[in-house]
């Protein structure tokens, strides 16, 4: 019973350290966000159950799971030596899986990924093939020079919603403004990880901002980024119409932002930094959930 006990405690820490590998809590959210987002921003005029059971999008939002599963994956795979300078912890826990092993799972997590968008189209398969070299290559090569770097990762993100914005044909405005706050929003989380990564990127020879340009160039680079973010949070605060109750979302990260940008300044440690990612992720979080504000009455309306 002993040696049973311990082999099972073995099999969950490896479920454990496959889940903060791939991080299942973000692809959790991703897949939440792709279907509110689907419902309230894309396909509003389309039946609830429409949206809900429409099989196309199931494999659509899978393939971009799996897909995004695979890109953490090879990202933990290159990152292993700078994580044991950045996060320790996490990094013990990370190598219960052998590097064998997450490799033989990317390329399966890949593969399915593609098989699954072939029931949809032969553009979803060019898609995905596309956005799964990207990930690799952004693992690879890109993330480790400056301003690529940060594009890249911000674009990336985005990329699991532009593909169902292309699947419903929506070219609303709104969408767009939508797009552009989510997209500034990462682009800021992401150069506050450089700060936070600071250590482990020099050690490693990663050429991101903060190593080439200095930790104050990063701080005016963040400032003008939250600058530029105050542009489509006015837009969507000021149109009601389009985004509902939601806009009370807009005026609490309008003021979140400006709280982030006071302590940006004051913050020099680790610590503070990580402080502030886990604000601008809980900015992101929030926003997620914030989509069941746009118009809940004719939402429930469409389930009749």
């Amino acid at each position: 019973m002993g040696i049973l006990s311990r082999n099972n405690k073995l099999v969950l820490l490896k479920l454990a350290s496959l889940f903060s590998v791939v991080r299942g809590y973000n692809i959790l959210i991703i897949f939440i966000a792709q279907y509110l987002a689907s419902i309230y921003i894309l396909a509003p005029d389309k039946p609830l159950s429409k949206v809900l059971f429409d099989p196309n999008l199931f494999i659509i939002v899978i393939a971009s799971t799996l897909a995004i599963a695979s890109g953490y994956l090879i990202n933990n795979f290159y990152d292993t030596e700078k994580d044991l300078i950045n996060r320790p912890q996490k990094t013990l826990l990370d190598n219960y899986i052998s590097q064998k092993t997450k490799l033989a799972i990317y390329f399966t997590l890949n593969f399915v990924s593609v098989i699954l968008a072939s029931y949809v189209s032969f553009k979803a398969v060019i898609f995905f093939s596309v956005f799964i070299f990207f990930l690799w290559f952004y693992s690879h090569k890109l993330k480790k020079y400056p301003f690529i770097g940060t594009l890249a990762a911000s674009l990336l993100a985005i990329t699991p919603f532009f593909v169902v914005f292309i699947y419903y044909h929506n070219f609303d405005m709104v969408i767009f403004v939508h797009a552009t706050f989510l997209f500034l929003i990462i682009s800021i989380r992401e150069l506050v990880k450089d700060l936070e990564n600071l250590k482990g990127d020099l050690t490693q020879n990663y050429r991101t901002i903060p190593v080439v340009y200095g930790v104050g160039v990063s701080k005016k680079i963040i400032s003008a980024l939250v600058a530029l973010t105050l542009a489509p949070t006015l837009i969507l605060i000021t149109n009601k119409f389009a985004i509902g109750y939601m806009h009370y979302y807009f005026l609490l990260s309008f003021v979140l932002l400006i709280i982030f940008l006071f302590f940006l300044w004051k913050s020099s440690s680790k610590m503070q930094y990580t402080l502030l990612h886990n604000l601008l992720k809980l900015i992101i979080v929030v926003g997620v959930f914030s989509i069941l504000l746009i118009d809940v009455d004719v939402v429930l309306n469409r389930v009749l």
